[in-house]
């Protein structure tokens, strides 16, 4: 199941920026830890392969270059999802934010290798 879509922008080509809502009633949460849910790593990852289509049609899953998790998302969390498609290189990068009154702080952020 995948987040709310709140907003979407492409600045430039090969760029997509999305602002999600993470409702408590995503089922990643059900299971992952019964005092504090956390929104599992494999799920970030299924979100970008799905929001990455739209960068990179075409394209599928091949290796996970680097992937770096800095801050737990918890239901109720608003994020920021900024994805970058690299055709040269076939890498998909990206940039969860959680976002707050105080600003954003890095949630996690990788590089994903795509083939045809």
């Amino acid at each position: 199941m995948k987040p709310v879509e709140l907003q979407r922008s492409q600045p430039e080509a090969g760029k997509l920026c999305l602002r999600l809502a993470v409702p408590a009633t995503v089922g990643w949460f059900a299971g992952h830890f019964p005092t504090q849910p956390l929104l599992p790593g494999v799920a970030q990852l299924d979100w970008v392969m799905a929001y990455g289509v739209t960068l990179a049609p075409g394209m599928r899953f091949c290796s996970i270059d680097s992937v770096k998790f800095q801050r737990p998302i918890v239901p109720g969390s608003e994020l920021e999802l900024n994805l970058q498609w690299d055709a040269t290189r076939c890498v998909l990068s990206f940039t969860y934010t959680l976002l707050s009154e105080e600003g954003g702080v890095a949630a996690s952020s990788g590089k994903i290798n795509l083939c045809p």
